[in-house]
């Protein structure tokens, strides 16, 4: 069972999703609230295996504050009606596990909640799109990484640990992490959320199952 919490401010949008989850037995809708403050929180509160959380939630700015409160102790599933590379790139820089826009289908909403809730990273094909378009535009910046700290950065940005991720290329776990800060150097990058957006600036995370 997938223990599934929405945060968002429209009324019908919530019942929307609660409505569509209630209709697979695999998923348990265990909140709708309208903001992240009415989220339950203490210790003898269980924590959702994903939040669903609207970006913005009634105000101009995107709730940015409210993504990284969140995924400290939630994998959080940022959907929202902004496909903007800036509100996409932000909401993963502040600790979002994955980013769909409101024209989403049933089937890949319910598809990126199951990857998120296995430990998965996902991204709308929209937006998918918007990044791909920024990354061809003329003057857009070369990668910096050899062949194979972009396929650990790959691995890393799809929610593999990093004994998972040297499993999976045949190499030892320290050679994993000494890419990682190879990798961080070079590009300037600080947590696993900063790691993951330039994997999808760079184009690093495929559809593969990540299983």
């Amino acid at each position: 069972m997938i223990r599934v919490l929405v945060v968002d401010d429209h009324p019908v949008t919530r019942w929307g999703v609660e409505h569509l989850l209630s209709r697979h037995a695999e998923f348990e809708v265990v909140g709708s609230v309208a903001s992240p403050a009415e989220v339950p929180s203490g210790p003898d509160v269980v924590p959702a295996d994903v939040v669903v959380l609207d970006l913005y939630l009634g105000v101009p700015e995107p709730a940015l504050d409210a993504v990284a409160t969140l995924a400290a102790a939630h994998r959080v599933l940022v959907v929202s009606a902004s496909a903007s590379r800036q509100d996409v790139l932000a909401a993963l820089r502040s600790g979002a596990d994955g980013y769909l826009t409101k024209d989403t289908d049933d089937a890949e909403f319910l598809a990126a909640v199951r990857t998120v809730a296995g430990g998965g990273f996902c991204l709308s094909t929209s937006v998918a799109d918007v990044l791909e378009t920024h990354l061809d535009a003329p003057g857009a910046p070369e990668p910096e990484l050899s062949a194979r700290e972009a396929e650990a950065l790959g691995w890393i940005a799809r929610g593999f640990t990093h004994a998972q991720t040297a499993h999976r290329m045949g190499i030892s776990a320290s050679t994993v992490d000494s890419y990682v800060e190879r990798i961080r150097r070079k590009l300037g990058l600080g947590n696993k959320a900063e790691l993951t957006a330039k994997a999808i600036e760079l184009r690093l995370t495929g559809p593969e199952d990540v299983a």
